[in-house]
């Protein structure tokens, strides 16, 4: 075994009304998830700042421009407390819905708006909203000058230059021959945009936010199950890597709940009992990563 480096860092997104308006898809909003949403913004936003600044921990936030521009004073605490703040749509759209030209116009809003908040600093990063990814983000990332992107799961504790998203694959087609589906994928080229990998089972979203209209929100999960697994996941790769990143999302409304607070202090007291970790935003992990100081291989 050799000598332990762990980059361990926290990924809030803070979608806040923008998730449940985006959801709504032409109908009325349903006042109980805004609601939600608002508390997210404002006392869940306010307990996670406590938190990050009881362990000194200097975190990544995924916010949407609408979130920004419906509460600038709350994301301003963010902002002023030295935290990284990265891009996440405008309204939480779904990129895999947009046409190549609506994704671009958002980003360079967002882009605009967030530059502006941050007094002239250009985001770094981006996370799909939902990650649901959008063939040409990647080239649209590169083409505006975010250096890495928190959507993908080509892996899953190592970082990684994502590809372009021009994989060329074949559907399969039941009306067609299959000779004429029976086709292997082709990789695409490697971008120069840094994946910080996403991974849906160190969400807190699925386990904790109860949503009747999403089949994969429970909502009612222990903690302590859930903190388990995180735990187990830490010490496989704490195992069998000498270096790795552990990339945590979590969402204000949900992690700012009073019994999921007091899993991540749980969680964070007993990851800083291992040697070699140090807690960083997701902009310094893909920055080692592109200095080679993370191989990205685990050796």
């Amino acid at each position: 075994m050799g000598k332990k480096r762990v980059l361990v860092g926290y990924g809030i997104d803070v979608d806040a009304v923008a998730n449940h308006i985006n959801t709504t898809v032409g109908g009325k909003p349903n006042l109980t998830n805004v609601s939600r949403g608002v508390f997210g913004a404002t006392r869940g936003v306010e307990r996670l700042l406590g938190l990050w600044e009881k362990y000194s921990i200097k975190a990544s936030w995924f916010i949407p421009g609408h979130t920004i521009e419906t509460f600038p004073e709350e994301m301003a605490k963010i902002r002023d407390a030295g935290h990284e703040i990265g891009l996440h749509g405008y309204t939480h759209e779904f990129c895999s819905d947009l046409t190549r030209s609506q994704l671009e116009a958002i980003l360079v809003k967002t882009i605009e708006i967030q530059t502006n908040f941050c007094g002239g600093k250009p985001p770094a990063g981006f996370t799909s909203p939902s990650w649901k990814n959008h063939p040409e983000q990647i080239e649209l990332l590169s083409k505006l000058g975010i250096k890495y992107d928190h959507s993908f799961m080509h892996d899953d504790f190592q970082p990684y230059y994502v590809s372009t998203g021009k994989e060329q694959m074949v559907t399969t087609d039941y009306t067609k021959h299959p000779d004429e589906w029976m086709v292997p994928m082709t990789y695409a080229e490697k971008s120069d945009v840094v994946e910080i990998p996403a991974n849906w089972t160190l969400d807190d979203w699925p386990p904790f936010q109860w949503d009747g209209a999403r089949p994969n929100a429970h909502g009612y999960v222990d903690p302590y199950s859930v903190e388990r697994t995180w735990k187990d996941m830490f010490t496989w790769c704490y195992r069998a890597y000498d270096t790795f990143i552990f990339p945590i999302s979590i969402h204000p409304q949900v992690s700012g709940r009073p019994h999921i607070l007091m899993m991540h202090e749980r969680l964070i007291e007993w990851i800083n009992t291992h040697e070699g970790v140090e807690w960083k935003t997701f902009a310094e992990m893909a920055e080692e990563f592109r200095a080679g100081r993370i191989s990205g291989t685990g050796k």
